[in-house]
């Protein structure tokens, strides 16, 4: 019997449209986690193309991908730049008590 070869889990596969990633952006953001926003930055910036991001962004690709690798949180000027160039926009509403 052979052995069963299995590819670690990446959500990046799973971001096939801008739906995908807005209820996945969300869900981060619900959770306030800044190490897994930039994480969850850098699965939407492979799922779209890294080197596209890189450009867009004026960031090397070594830069984006340590600062978008979930082991730290991303810098601001980082965060900003990524979120414009993969087209967000943030908005603020009031949190509900509870």
């Amino acid at each position: 019997m052979g052995k069963l070869k299995t590819r670690p889990f990446d959500v990046a596969n799973y971001l096939g449209d801008d739906e995908d990633v807005a209820e996945y952006m969300r869900q981060v953001l619900e959770d306030g986690d800044p190490a897994e926003l930039g994480a969850a930055l850098g699965a939407i910036a492979r799922a779209r193309g890294m080197a596209q991001l890189a450009k867009d962004t004026g960031l090397s690709r070594e830069s984006l991908y340590k600062s978008l690798s979930g082991e730290r949180a991303p810098s601001t000027d980082t965060l900003f730049k990524v979120l414009r160039a993969l087209g967000f926009k943030l908005s603020v509403q009031i949190a509900t008590p509870g």
